[in-house]
């Protein structure tokens, strides 16, 4: 086992003297809350497990069998909705896949592996996908999986009747057709040799009217209850077609306030926490792991490309400039983390691009000269508005904040709670900046970038770009995987030259577990796969 410690830095910059100045002081280089993020690694096989630094007057063990029977999880919000098909949040998707399943399901190492289905095969023009339904899978009512369950869960999210889709990706879907009892096929209106990771859509039952508040699926758990504001009750699912899991009941505890993480693990209130910061990790004693990789998303300071003066280049470019994300870094994780040039993050090696990490190095007299020129000699000023629950992009924010006083630009942070930030920032698109991660639904670029579709109802930076369009629309077209991949980076190369957003890292995750349990397994989605924790006794 590799140890680190997770103790304080010194030193890291010349920022530690102005830090001090700001409303919400940063503590050294991390911060003291606990951080999440909105969410594949180089290689999920290489997870650190790392032993949080020996407390003397931890309390004595009282764990009985009865407390392994039950894993209490913390999360940083509530759900965003209970039907898979229609809720979008990251920390909900995350819940959800321990619940849900779709035709094919990825594993720890990115791989898609057959699911519901047993087996798949592709069209050679790359339009026609068939699947084998799987011997003895069942929801959770009891009932068995068929063919109708399938092609009604497709047509629902490809949209009936003239309806849009609930997934943008499957307005390609032609038809779902049943060939027998067994067999479905997927017809698309034109060749996608991709789409088979669109396929992780939740298989539901057709006989189940209300999925919003019964929500019925194949997975390893089932749902029990939720309380708003309170938590998410799952307990197993003992008829689970595959590896049952290990712990009876969970409930997913949400832990709203950052500052009692710490507290209620300690505590025993809680006995998991995912994206703790380094501060938050030299807290806890020796009751506890802590596990180490990346989110596999993308941190950067999302700009609202459609209003002033961010519907400017220059303005975006000359922000990108005047920040420095190995500084950021450094403050906010103690240097963990891995700095991103564009819409890609690290783990995602098809199409990183590293090279554009160094598009804008830090240069303040480039970042001033592009300023004046966009008719803002003496800066400006603006409104960074983040979710107060993520601590980790509210730090970035203090640091973004004192970084862009070197170019005359003032930041004004203004923290609000996350149900606003979804319904003003995301949805109203009601905002100057803001500062989050976004993540990879799915085991595809287009995950990452269709977001910047001029038109895409997700493009919440209003980024509008015809070159960045007609590169996408390439790489959807093209049937030739080396043709595709040049496609999506030529995608990425115009994000970053046009800073649709100032990009800047991916951040680390630090997933903090009582040592009365163990199996925690980092995956290359934004996903806890509760199956695989079990009692460490």
């Amino acid at each position: 086992m590799i140890k680190r410690s997770f103790g304080r830095k010194v030193g890291c910059s010349l920022l530690t003297v102005v830090l001090t100045t700001l409303t919400i002081a940063l503590s050294g280089c991390s911060s003291d809350k606990a951080g999440d993020s909105a969410k594949v690694e180089e290689n999920t096989t290489d997870t650190v497990v790392t032993d949080a630094p020996a407390s003397t007057d931890a309390p004595a063990s009282t764990d009985t069998a009865e407390d392994l029977s039950k894993l209490i999880v913390g999360i940083p919000q509530d759900i965003d909705g209970l039907d898979p098909h229609t809720s979008t949040g990251a920390g909900t998707r995350e819940v959800q896949f321990n619940i849900f399943e779709g035709l094919v399901k990825p594993d720890e190492n990115g791989n898609l592996n057959p699911a519901v289905a047993s087996e798949y095969t592709i069209s050679d023009d790359s339009t026609v996908y068939t699947f084998t339904l799987r011997d003895g899978v069942k929801f959770h009512d009891g009932s068995d999986v068929t063919v109708e369950d399938i092609k009604y869960s497709l047509d629902r999210v490809k949209g009936e009747d003239g309806e849009e889709p609930l997934v943008k990706t499957f307005a390609k879907v032609d038809s779902v057709n049943i060939v027998d009892d067994k067999h479905v096929e997927v017809v698309l209106k034109e060749a996608d040799s991709d789409f088979i990771t669109q396929l992780t859509v939740a298989i539901l039952p057709a006989s189940n009217a209300d999925p919003a508040t019964n929500p019925i699926g194949t997975g390893p758990y089932k749902y029990v209850s939720s309380s708003p504001q309170e938590n998410i009750i799952v307990t197993r699912f003992d008829d689970y077609w595959g590896e049952k899991a290990y712990i009876k009941d969970v409930v997913y505890k949400i832990e709203s306030n950052a500052d009692a993480i710490v507290m209620d693990l300690e505590a025993g209130s809680i006995d998991m926490f995912c994206r703790i910061t380094t501060t938050q990790a030299a807290q806890l004693s020796d009751k506890f792991q802590v596990y180490e990789g990346t989110t596999n998303a993308v941190q950067a300071m999302y700009l609202n490309n459609a209003v002033k003066p961010f519907d400017d280049v220059r303005v975006r470019q000359a922000l990108c400039y005047a920040i420095d994300p190995a500084e950021i870094m450094g403050f906010v994780s103690d240097g963990l983390g891995k700095e991103v040039g564009s819409a890609m993050f690290p783990g995602f090696t098809k199409y990183f691009m590293p090279e554009l990490n160094d598009t804008y190095n830090q240069d303040i007299d480039k970042a001033k000269e592009l300023l004046a020129e966009a008719g803002y000699p003496d800066g400006f000023e603006f409104t960074i508005t983040v979710p107060s629950n993520y601590t980790q992009h509210v730090d970035t924010a203090q640091v973004i904040s004192e970084e862009l006083k070197a170019v005359g630009v003032t930041a004004n942070i203004q923290e609000i709670e996350w149900n606003s930030w979804v319904s003003d920032v995301y949805t109203g698109r009601q905002f100057e900046a803001t500062v989050v991660s976004v993540d990879a639904s799915t085991l595809s670029a287009t995950a990452m970038l269709s977001r910047y579709v001029s038109d895409a109802s997700k493009n919440f930076v209003n980024f509008n770009s015809p070159e960045f369009d007609a590169a996408y629309a390439k790489a959807e077209s093209s049937t030739d995987d080396a043709e595709k991949t040049a496609a999506y980076k030529e995608c990425l190369t115009i994000l970053s030259e046009e800073a649709a957003s100032v990009y800047i890292e991916d951040l680390p995750q630090l997933v903090a577990l009582n040592k009365k349990f163990t199996g925690y397994t980092y995956y290359p989605l934004y996903v806890q796969d509760i199956a695989k924790i079990r009692p460490a006794q």
